[in-house]
């Protein structure tokens, strides 16, 4: 009995620290997440039409989860779209509304996580006790992520951005660790090699139980080239190999889940529908973004409605008010909003003229309900079982990452 009386003090100092320590979540798997910025699903369902050699893409196809087009947000761009991943939210209640913040706000780019309305992906697994990292996804400077290299840059070339702007907002010292295990990480430009670099080195040493990864150097090309082009193909060929590179580090028990954030169209011409309406004599004008365009003026929505169905002007499908609705209840109040026909976008030309070049050859930011223009999504690994999912919403996958790692949600309460 005096022994007990003795211990029973230190039962109870165990018992109170046992309570005070953050619960673990009961779970299996760590998680890495790939995002290849402006992976078509195209790549994916016309792989043999466009004689991709993507070997291990069609793995994690063949053996795992394969959804058939992600439908994206609204706007289809890559800072809205990233968060929208890892919030389950759409940009209009996560805050992120573009890559830059609005003129009134100085124009930046949204780096920071105080800016974001929403609990995130990393905040879920915070909770639960587990390890985050995060490689150059958008708005994580100053995140509360165990091993951090934001995405910020004063310097881009391309899909690189200057390491050393990096490292000013990265975890203290993890720049060196990497470093120590591959020299040639500290180049100048941290692109999608030196990243995947950054990946395997987490993967072998660190062990975080999420990953989130944005390779970038894709969408740079897709932009330059063209989606599908040549050299957009290749890009894509080289990710399949960095994705190749961290499978090889990944551990056993790891769900590799790769995403993106929006599709790609070619563009082929810029229509101003301003000017088109002016030479035919009607009355009124539209509200022109480069994917759709908004008419309030009853005579320019019948306009409109006729050149839509005669395949005119660059005009596209007439956008039905619940899709509206679903995607940009901002803009319900309007009396109709076409999107852009095929390889077509909206904008100004000079005085006088009615079409002009474009600026870029590959674009997104489109209407997110566009036929054929989504974005992808594919899981796999330990516990996953090969299947095939009709086309979802962006919207869903956090929910079904959060449920992998084995962590609350939804965060966003």
């Amino acid at each position: 009995m005096k022994r007990f009386l003795l211990l029973f003090p230190l039962l109870i100092a165990f018992s109170l620290l046992a309570v005070a320590q953050p619960k673990r979540a009961a779970r299996a798997n760590s998680l890495l997440v790939i995002s290849v910025d402006g992976l078509d699903y195209r790549y994916l369902r016309d792989a043999d039409k466009l004689g991709l050699k993507i070997p291990n893409l069609r793995k994690l196809m063949r053996e795992g989860e394969v959804t058939e087009g992600i439908e994206g947000v609204f706007p289809t761009v890559t800072w809205s779209s990233h968060t929208t991943l890892i919030t389950g939210v759409a940009p209009a209640e996560h805050g992120i509304l573009g890559n830059r913040r609005p003129t009134a706000e100085g124009g930046d780019y949204y780096w920071d996580v105080n800016l974001l309305k929403s609990k995130t992906l990393w905040h879920a697994t915070q909770k639960a006790g587990l390890k985050s990292a995060a490689i150059t996804w958008p708005v994580t400077v100053n995140a509360a992520i165990d091993f951090n290299l934001p995405e910020y840059f004063q310097r881009r070339n391309g899909g690189g951005m200057d390491l050393r702007s990096i490292e000013s907002k990265a975890t203290p010292g993890l720049v060196e660790k990497i470093t120590r295990v591959f020299p040639s990480f500290t180049q100048d430009w941290m692109d999608d090699r030196t990243r995947t670099q950054a990946t395997v080195y987490l993967l072998q040493h660190e062990k975080p139980d999420l990953i989130l990864l944005h390779l970038v150097d894709h969408d740079s090309e897709a932009h330059h080239n063209g989606p599908f082009s040549r050299e957009a193909n290749a890009m894509i060929e080289y990710s399949d190999e960095l994705i190749g590179k961290m499978l090889a580090a990944a551990p056993k028990n790891m769900v590799i889940a790769v995403v993106s954030d929006h599709g790609f169209e070619r563009a082929d011409k810029v229509v101003d529908i301003n000017q088109i309406l002016k030479q035919e004599g009607v009355s009124g004008s539209v509200e022109m973004k480069p994917g759709w365009l908004i008419a309030n003026d009853t005579r320019v929505v019948e306009w409109l409605r006729t050149a839509s169905a005669s395949n005119k002007h660059g005009i596209g499908r007439e956008v039905p008010k619940e899709e509206v609705q679903r995607f940009a209840p901002e803009l319900a109040k309007s009396a109709a909003v076409f999107e852009s026909a095929e390889h077509f976008l909206f904008g100004v030309a000079k005085p006088g003229e009615v079409f002009a070049e474009p600026t870029e050859r590959g674009v997104h930011g489109l209407w997110p309900g566009r036929k054929d223009y989504a974005s992808s999504f594919i899981v796999w690994g330990k516990g996953i079982k090969p299947a095939r999912k009709p086309r979802a919403s962006m919207l869903t996958i956090a929910p079904r990452l959060a449920a992998i790692l084995g962590v609350q949600w939804p965060s966003n309460h």
